[in-house]
């Protein structure tokens, strides 16, 4: 398996923090109870999206029942204690994460979630210092699943999209990666354990499998 050696972009929610099982409540309790008009979305329709243009998905696909300031309000409420209080880091991110760069592997955060939540992450989990850090909200495009968040995040690293590995865990993310050229790995974690991840190029079948992958 020939896996680019010089750039690995980490998604942030559901790679580096275990937060996709508290937003999948949020969608349980709040999005898809009160702010969706009618039918039943599933958590993959949306996951890796910025949540802005979740709104807008779920607008046009189910009808809404909230203004978008109310939704992106209720989202940016929940993120400050989401973050800050209860999601943890990946196992073992720490020592991969120092290992990539004894490597001399460039490090990088490309994430649908805002620069505000992904600071919380950073400085919580202390993960500086970081070659970029690059959020859906820092692009005039549009984000995940389309290619150019990650088309852009190589550009600025003055790298081709096919020069970078891509750690990647929901579908939406996945597809975004895979346009871009990037080599994509799919981590499989437990919100994400019964979703079809075979897009990917490869899939790490948990943190040990993930290190292999990315070190050999």
């Amino acid at each position: 398996m020939d896996v680019p050696d010089e750039v690995v972009l980490f998604d942030m929610d559901g790679v580096l923090v275990d937060s996709e099982d508290y937003w999948h409540e949020f969608e349980d309790e709040f999005v898809f109870a009160d702010a969706v008009a009618s039918g039943d979305p599933a958590h993959e329709e949306v996951t890796g999206m910025h949540f802005r243009e979740i709104y807008d998905y779920l607008d046009e696909t189910y009808g809404a029942t909230v203004t978008k300031e109310e939704f992106v309000d209720a989202y940016h409420e929940r993120a400050e204690s989401l973050y800050g209080e209860q999601v943890t880091l990946m196992e073992g991110a720490e020592e991969l994460f120092e290992e990539l760069r004894a490597d001399g592997r460039r490090l990088a955060i490309v994430s649908s979630a805002p620069q505000s939540w992904i600071s919380i992450v950073r400085d919580r989990f202390e993960l500086d210092p970081l070659e970029l850090v690059l959020s859906a909200e820092d692009i005039d495009a549009a984000g995940k699943p389309e290619p150019h968040i990650y088309e852009r995040a190589a550009a600025e690293l003055g790298v081709e999209p096919e020069e970078c590995v891509v750690v990647e865990d929901s579908l939406n993310g996945i597809e975004s990666a895979v346009r871009s050229g990037a080599f994509t790995v799919a981590y499989r974690r437990a919100h994400n354990a019964e979703l079809d991840l075979s897009q990917a190029h490869v899939v790490a079948e948990g943190p040990e499998e993930l290190r292999e992958i990315l070190l050999g």
